[in-house]
């Protein structure tokens, strides 16, 4: 649920999200993945909190702790606990949770984490990703008291389809939200990651969350990106303005200023001021066919909030009618044909 503070920034000219590296380094090595690099040291806790005040500065409501693996960072519970004492409303965190212990969990709640997402991509590990549900299955079961929220997540591309369904079935079974988006490309070293032969099932696979989500089922994806995601695969025109750089932004572990995490610059955050935000307010050359959801979802929602509302109105509508006649998707994508 958005509070305060955060609807305000769909409306205003101040920037709602950032998204801080506290670490470059990774303890795994996914194909698709270009945002880790063993070869940089951790930043220093001072650097980090520096840039954490100017980032709160400049007016940001939600902060998100990236990496790499954030959880190598050794001091990443303090990291936790600084950005909350400043103000920031939300501080949430990625991970692919293979470092996480029940005592760093016990320790980012005291800290005032709001929100954990794990990054899963397969029930079991491949070359390509080794994020599988059967490394962290046993640590779900740590959050049933915890008041720290656990999200789950995956990338959808073709060598994750065969099992993504049983790690969404393995979450909704246990009431977490979940979600699978598609792949997007390495724009960074010029890699195109979607395979176009798979267009149609990740389609299906897209559709099919949709059905769960409309039959009541914790699907963390809204309706909006639903429609987003599906226009993306069928390479159906789209109308929009990205608002990375301006209301959503990322820095990277050596204090960057990054639109996104595809798009990079060289100018360092605390030369940056919100005059410089308002201006990256304006289409990129990258938008079509974007594939950096949160900044995606971000701009569906400023861009133009009533309709956004609107859609997401009508498809809880069109959820509570499903669910009162009785119809509604199969239960678990297992359900499905062509799954």
């Amino acid at each position: 649920m958005i509070d305060f503070q955060q609807a305000l920034r769909v409306f205003d000219n101040r920037p709602w999200v950032a998204h801080l590296y506290v670490t470059e380094q990774c303890n795994l090595d996914c194909h698709y993945c270009n945002e880790y690099d063993n070869s940089i040291p951790h930043p220093a806790v001072a650097d980090l909190k520096k840039w954490m005040d100017h980032i709160r500065a400049l007016g940001v409501a939600r902060i998100g702790f990236q990496g790499g693996e954030p959880l190598k960072h050794p001091e990443i519970a303090e990291l936790v606990r600084y950005a909350k004492s400043i103000g920031f409303c939300k501080v949430s965190m990625s991970t692919n949770g293979f470092l996480l212990t029940h005592e760093l969990l016990a320790e980012l709640e005291r800290a005032g984490l709001d929100k954990l997402q794990i990054s899963v991509d397969r029930m079991t590990p491949i070359a390509s990703t080794r994020k599988s549900m059967r490394s962290i299955l046993h640590k779900l079961d740590w959050f049933k008291d915890s008041k720290v929220r656990l999200q789950v997540s995956g990338v959808l591309f073709k060598e994750t389809l065969d099992e993504m369904g049983q790690v969404i079935d393995t979450c909704l079974d246990r009431g977490i939200p979940v979600h699978a988006r598609v792949i997007h490309d390495d724009l960074v070293h010029g890699r195109a990651l979607r395979d176009n032969d798979s267009s149609a099932a990740l389609l299906r696979f897209i559709q099919q969350q949709e059905q769960l989500k409309r039959s009541g089922e914790k699907i963390h994806t809204s309706w909006n990106l639903f429609e987003y995601e599906k226009k993306m695969l069928r390479g159906e025109p789209m109308e929009w303005t990205c608002v990375a750089g301006y209301k959503y932004f990322f820095v990277s572990s050596r204090g960057k200023f990054w639109l996104c995490s595809q798009v990079r610059t060289e100018r360092d955050l605390l030369d940056i001021t919100r005059e410089d935000l308002l201006g990256y307010n304006k289409k990129k050359s990258c938008q079509a066919g974007c594939g950096v959801y949160c900044t995606a979802e971000a701009s569906l929602a400023v861009n133009h909030p009533l309709r956004y509302a609107g859609r997401e109105l009508a498809g809880m509508l069109r959820s509570h009618i499903a669910r009162s006649n009785g119809e509604g998707a199969p239960r678990r994508i297992r359900d499905f044909a062509g799954a």
